[in-house]
């Protein structure tokens, strides 16, 4: 599995709705957590290794409605 961290900014209002959006309709989620400065949110993602990071993102995540704007980091490495 690869994973990647995906911040978003919400449209003004709709940070909680992006949110239950995300947890509801995506099963590669694994947390969404508020964030304060320039994004909302920051979104955890665990996807195949085989899938493709930028598809996911661009046809999965941005679609949701409210999500105004996305900037990915993808994970090489956690250590414990």
């Amino acid at each position: 599995m690869q994973k990647i961290f995906v911040f978003m900014k919400c449209d003004l209002g709709h940070a909680y709705d992006v949110a239950a959006a995300l947890v509801d309709g995506l099963e590669e989620v694994s947390e969404v957590d508020s964030i304060s400065g320039q994004y909302d949110l920051l979104a955890k993602f665990y996807l195949p290794k085989d899938h493709d990071i930028g598809r996911f993102v661009t046809e999965k995540v941005q679609t949701i409605k409210g999500i105004k704007d996305t900037f990915t980091l993808v994970a090489f490495n956690a250590f414990t």
